[in-house]
């Protein structure tokens, strides 16, 4: 049974080990918590003698060498085998860092770094934006030149493959909205006015919004891997070398689908959504489909749907921007790809989530 005794010495107080100190019996509950007691108390004395121990294994040394806090006491007396095992656990123990003191030279830089990131991304974007002008007028004086294929290719990729995934979310966000609105409007007699409800909350605000997270998710994430992955494989350096301009083949293209495409794909999701309120509503209020499009156009006015296609239209180009900026940032490693990916969507749905209520604010008098 391993046990540590302290006897007096002309020295001074002296810790000496003795019993078995072997893995099989350390690893017993009661044996453990003995000897973790009795190192607690033992840990101060300076001098240690382990002649005395009828066996000692690795897993010992590494417990008589973890009381010491990784530090030879002032004075140990061991056989010459016990002696080189200590030595050899010493040698390949790794210590943990300890944390470091968060000092006010560590707020500033940390500040600092963050301040710098930020500035960086804002010069890119500022870039981004301005090579997109150039490439526009680059277009418009030789509109032979420009790259239409790829223009139509990612219009389908963004906009025609897109279809039915807006539909089906946006007829079921109608159907959920026309069934939760009809037990509240049901209690004041007023089912008449879920038209007017559905109709601003989802030609104005949801029909946009819910297409623009949709595509942010689907597609913009998309743009950020393609463009990243081309970085991981050297296409964009080689584009460079022969003289190819990233903005006008890379950003242009999916800048135009996006714009062409989000304001068609906000009124395709505002359609089927309105296809579900209308179904939802004849079947818990009764209201007959012919009644829920008869007043929907006195219930809404055009404007409406003005200001919702053009804010798509903001949103769609912002996604397209986004997603190129941070395909660009993308480093030549997986690692950055798919971090450059996951800051794509996150920002994409955060910025579209503050432009729209921008619009609201500026726009709450157009269309009431």
């Amino acid at each position: 049974m391993p046990r540590i005794e302290t006897e007096q010495t002309p020295d001074g107080a002296c810790a000496v080990l003795r019993g078995d100190w072997s893995a099989a019996l350390l690893a017993q509950a009661e044996t453990w918590e003995l000897m973790q007691s009795q190192l607690q108390q033992a840990k101060h004395l300076q001098a240690w003698d382990l002649r005395q121990m009828q066996r000692m294994d690795h897993t010992a040394a590494q417990l008589l060498w973890n009381a010491w806090n990784h530090q030879w006491p002032a004075k140990l007396l061991s056989l010459a085998e016990q002696s080189a095992m200590l030595k050899r656990v010493a040698r390949f123990t790794v210590v943990a860092p300890r944390p470091k003191r968060l000092t006010l030279y560590a707020v500033l830089s940390r500040w600092g770094s963050g301040l710098f990131n930020i500035a960086g991304h804002l010069k890119g974007a500022v870039q981004l934006v301005g090579q997109l002008w150039l490439d526009l007028v680059r277009l418009l004086k030789a509109p032979a030149k420009a790259p239409w294929r790829d223009i139509s290719g990612h219009l389908y990729r963004v906009g025609a493959t897109a279809l039915p995934i807006t539909a089906l979310v946006g007829f079921l966000i109608g159907v959920v909205l026309a069934y939760l609105m009809s037990r509240q409007l049901r209690q004041f007699g007023a089912e008449a006015f879920i038209v007017n409800i559905l109709g601003i909350a989802l030609i104005r605000e949801l029909g946009p919004v819910l297409a623009a997270i949709l595509i942010a998710g689907r597609s913009g994430s998309a743009i950020t891997a393609q463009i990243g992955v081309m970085r991981v494989t050297e296409e964009l350096d080689a584009m460079r070398v022969m003289g190819i301009s990233k903005g006008f083949r890379l950003v242009m293209p999916r800048a135009l689908a996006m714009l062409i495409a989000m304001p068609l794909l906000a009124v395709w999701t505002t359609a089927a959504a309105l296809l579900g309120g209308m179904l939802a509503t004849d079947l818990s209020m009764g209201l007959s489909p012919a009644y829920f499009v008869i007043a929907l156009p006195k219930a809404v006015q055009v404007a409406n749907l003005w200001l919702a296609i053009v804010k798509s239209a903001v949103f769609g180009l912002m996604i397209a921007l986004i997603g190129c900026h941070y395909g660009l940032r993308v480093l030549p490693n997986t690692q950055s790809l798919g971090e450059g990916t996951t800051a794509s969507v996150v920002t994409s749905i955060t910025m579209v989530i503050l432009v729209d209520a921008l619009f609201a604010v500026l726009f709450k008098g157009v269309g009431l």
